[in-house]
């Protein structure tokens, strides 16, 4: 089984350490802050094996040098974006597989926010870290790819188990509520989850990690394909990917 250590870092990014208890292996999801990720690291008394990157936006792989220096771990990242990505010594892509000791992760490429990003889905563990492909209650900015290429990537990641735990990489659900309840306020379960992040944050708790039935229920982001978002979109009958690009592009305006 994977431990998973979380913690904040930079102003609104989450660091994730992963250890595999079978083998004492240990790997860092992305490195948004190379100091915090060491000296989490210290204080777990972990070494560092691995560093998993999903994209090559710097606040994902700027503490690759100097976490790579210190700990002389491996550096594996997306094959699309191996240009951008600092000290990178093994690609990986769609259908590949990443073992961290014991424990195993699927390797899926999910374009949209970036052409080449990738999650890690341990599959037999329902864990996942996607990066910045899915957020609570939100998703990625389309900053490289198109509406329809997020949507088939988040369409992949929604056909997983229910129970499947999400790790995303930023703090944004209470932003990404008060959208979603802009175009969605008839949803009681997106209410009722609006005001449990209300009261979370208010007491200083992480909102992630999050699960897919959750996801499922209460981000708009899922749902393009659903006729009562889709009619208060005033889309209906839409193809998903076009209801899923107004989505995105009132939230971008939001």
């Amino acid at each position: 089984m994977l431990q998973v250590h979380q913690f904040p870092c930079l102003s609104d990014n989450y660091g994730f350490l992963i250890r595999d208890e079978a083998t004492g292996t240990v790997a860092s999801i992305d490195t948004p802050d190379a100091g915090a990720i060491a000296r989490q690291l210290d204080d777990l008394g972990w070494p560092l094996h691995l560093i998993l990157n999903t994209h090559w936006h710097p606040d994902h792989v700027g503490g690759n040098a100097q976490l790579k220096q210190r700990f002389d771990c491996e550096v594996v990242g997306p094959a699309g974006e191996r240009d951008r990505i600092p000290g990178i010594d093994r690609v990986v892509d769609e259908g590949d597989v990443v073992d961290v000791g014991a424990s195993r992760a699927q390797v899926l490429h999910t374009p949209g926010h970036t052409l080449g990003h990738v999650v890690y889905h341990f599959a037999d563990q329902q864990r996942a870290f996607v990066g910045d492909t899915l957020f609570a209650m939100g998703c990625g900015r389309l900053f490289e790819g198109s509406a329809e290429q997020m949507w088939a990537s988040l369409s992949r990641l929604r056909a997983w188990p229910d129970a499947t735990r999400l790790y995303c990489a930023h703090e944004y659900t209470q932003a990404n509520a008060r959208f979603a309840l802009s175009v969605d306020g008839e949803n009681s379960a997106l209410r009722a989850r609006a005001r449990e992040v209300d009261a979370q944050r208010a007491r200083g708790e992480p909102t992630v990690p999050t699960t897919l039935a959750l996801e499922r229920a209460t981000n708009p982001f899922l749902r393009a394909d659903d006729a009562a978002l889709q009619a208060a979109l005033d889309m209906p009958d839409a193809p998903p990917a076009s209801a899923f690009g107004e989505l995105r592009r009132r939230k971008d305006a939001f």
